[in-house]
């Protein structure tokens, strides 16, 4: 179905140009709305889609030029094009350079102009397409890369999970996967023929992610010039996210609960009740028991949402995954670059299980690409990598829990770098204490006394596993 194109926002201050613009793109086909200053055309834009927007360069009040920057900031996606009529080289260049699609002088001729309107709803078409496409995108499992028995056992809670209409809750560190856990719950799920809406509640102003959630009607606040879906309807079917759900406001909170107990809801300035069918997976970064003890989150509402519970580790609880995504990262980077970068050098893979990745496997992730984009020689070399003793220094010294001892909190965290050594290198007590700096017979010792498994178990079974015994 060929939908229709949302309109065209005409910024210009005098009221003849506007009333000519919009002719001559009414006269095309083109629906056109007019402002008459890049305020009143900021509102329009909160409250209504546009594909594209032309403006004069000089306006009362904020310039074009100031508006255009405004656009690029919030809508990085939205064409703008340029009207003026004091052309000069220097104008035109900063004009491109803060974001518009193109630049034209008055006076130009109508066809001049619907040719730059046709470029851009072409782009916007295609746009909307790749959404509608990537809103059906199915996430598998084998995207979810690592062989540690935390990322197993994930594995097989999403294949669980996702055959059922359960809501999720999914908390874990910035970076740590909670969109790819997200999509691989709709993507295996019977849902995964329907839309699949992501929303980052932290990203969205919080005057417009009530709109943004459940819509509005014409009227309902100014710049609502007509109806919106919201994307609770648009998701009918299929599976809604919504990520960093504790930046959520607290009456949106109130509505969102609602929701959640019977499928209804009502638009913005509207009184009809409207209900959908829709799976809710929410995910967070924050501590979400002290955001509920601090009152920035309803209680009863985490008991609507963590009907599942997934947890997702750190990059750093899970270290023996860290070489086996940089090597991922480095054959899907190799690939699109076009480089003849076949591995990573023993010296590079030393420096990689080191850090302590704070920004997880996102941060690794920037780190293989920069290093694919800067390498010269056939393997990775560590100067390529990012200098990590700048983010190690910032990283705060471990945290002593309220009634715990300086004992209790240095055997905590010697435990914690002992596991950590062990899942790093496979179970192997040898490895772990080189990694360590100690002797194998130390290592043991220290294992002992923090009541530590000591046994060969699982050092002979990594051993069997990777053919050295």
């Amino acid at each position: 179905m060929n939908l229709p194109l949302p309109p065209v926002l005409i910024v210009d201050d005098e009221k003849n140009m506007r009333r000519s613009l919009q002719s001559v793109l009414s006269g095309d086909g083109y629906a056109a709305r007019a402002a008459e200053s890049a305020e009143q055309a900021l509102e329009f834009l909160q409250a209504e889609d546009f594909f594209m927007v032309i403006t004069d360069g000089r306006l009362g009040g904020m310039s074009g030029y100031e508006l255009l920057k405004n656009i690029h900031a919030s809508k990085p996606d939205l064409p703008v094009l340029m009207l003026t009529a004091y052309a000069t080289p220097k104008l035109a260049v900063e004009a491109i350079q803060a974001g518009a699609i193109d630049y034209i002088s008055k006076p130009f001729e109508p066809e001049e102009l619907l040719h730059a309107v046709g470029r851009c709803a072409e782009r916007f078409r295609l746009l909307r397409d790749n959404m509608a496409l990537r809103s059906r995108e199915i996430v598998t499992l084998d995207q979810i890369v690592g062989d540690s028995e935390k990322i197993r056992k994930l594995r097989q809670l999403i294949l669980t999970v996702a055959q059922t209409d359960a809501r999720v809750l999914i908390l874990g560190e910035s970076g740590t996967g909670k969109e790819l856990v997200a999509g691989a719950l709709h993507g295996l799920s019977p849902r995964r023929g329907k839309n699949y809406i992501r929303i980052n509640c932290a990203a969205i102003p919080e005057n417009l992610l009530e709109s943004e959630l459940f819509g509005h009607e014409r009227g309902s606040f100014t710049g609502a010039m007509k109806q919106k879906i919201g994307r609770v309807e648009e998701a009918d079917g299929g599976t809604i996210f919504l990520d960093e759900i504790a930046d959520m406001s607290k009456p949106l909170q109130a509505k969102l609960l609602r929701f959640l107990e019977d499928g209804t809801f009502t638009r913005v300035g509207g009184t009809e009740e409207l209900r959908v069918n829709v799976r809710l997976i929410a995910a967070t970064n924050r501590d979400i028991a002290k955001a509920i003890e601090s009152g920035d989150f309803r209680e009863d509402l985490f008991h609507r949402l963590n009907v599942v519970q997934f947890n997702l580790a750190p990059l750093r609880e899970r270290g023996s995954d860290i070489l086996v995504l940089a090597e991922h990262f480095l054959e899907m980077f190799r690939v699109r670059m076009n480089k003849n970068v076949a591995a990573i050098s023993a010296p590079a893979k030393q420096k990689l299980l080191a850090h302590r990745w704070p920004g997880n496997v996102r941060e690794l992730r920037n780190a293989i690409e920069r290093a694919l984009i800067l390498e010269t020689q056939r393997e990775i070399q560590p100067a390529s990598l990012p200098d990590f003793q700048v983010g190690s220094r910032l990283q705060k010294a471990p945290a002593i829990a309220q009634d715990e001892s300086l004992d209790a909190a240095l055997a905590r965290i010697e435990r914690e770098l002992i596991s950590n050594a062990l899942e790093m290198n496979g179970s192997s007590l040898t490895r772990a204490a080189e990694q360590l700096k100690l002797s194998r017979h130390s290592l043991r010792y220290r294992m002992q006394r923090l009541n530590m498994k000591t046994d060969e178990e699982s050092e002979e079974q990594a051993a069997k596993i990777s053919g050295t015994k």
